[in-house]
């Protein structure tokens, strides 16, 4: 069974930049294309970025392009988001997800397993 933990969330001021990490256990993380969703209070969970299983192809909702890097180390067995230049809007529970066939999707519904959130809170 595939665990994955997040970490590296907290408050942070706009224009900072902030790092999440997700470590994958249980399961073969080379095979796994990985995303990050995340829910801000009172809406729907939503896409934020994702990477094929090589890392080589990486996919980002509008509102973020430009500004988050998603990245993996297949040695690690982590994968990594990169948010700089943050905005109050960017604020929301961050979640890591991970589907063991296919590529990297943009619905939440191609993904096997979840991480457990960790908590982003962007302030003025």
């Amino acid at each position: 069974q595939v665990q994955l933990v997040e970490s590296g969330g907290g408050l942070v001021h706009t224009g900072e930049t902030l790092t999440l990490s997700c470590v994958s256990s249980g399961g073969t993380f080379s095979n796994q294309a990985m995303g990050w969703f995340r829910q801000a209070a009172g809406k729907e969970r939503e896409f934020v970025a994702a990477t094929t299983w090589s890392g080589l192809t990486t996919y980002y909702t509008d509102s973020v392009k430009g500004r988050f890097t998603i990245s993996r180390d297949n040695d690690k067995n982590t994968v990594f988001l990169e948010m700089a230049k943050v905005k109050t809007e960017d604020t929301g529970v961050y979640y890591c997800a991970g589907r063991t066939f296919g590529g990297a999707s943009l619905k939440e519904d191609q993904y096997n397993y979840w991480g457990q959130g960790t908590q982003v809170t962007v302030s003025s």
